[in-house]
């Protein structure tokens, strides 16, 4: 599994940085980025949480397999 952020969604809010530090960042821009290429699977749970609750629904899960 991967995660996208859409950058001209994405405000800023940190809810995904809230629920996996571990997997999300806000850069220099204050914006959302993914640290890892791909979810590990014992942090897919939460990954699909931060996703479903992010605000402006800047996050994609992709699948792969």
């Amino acid at each position: 599994m991967r995660v996208d952020v859409d950058r001209d969604l994405c405000e800023s809010n940190a809810v995904c940085v809230g629920i996996a530090p571990d997997i999300f960042e806000l850069d220099d821009e204050d914006l959302a980025v993914v640290t890892v290429d791909e979810i590990p699977a014992d942090r897919e749970a939460d990954v699909r949480q931060a996703v479903q609750l992010c605000p402006k629904i800047a996050l994609t899960l992709r699948e792969d397999g």
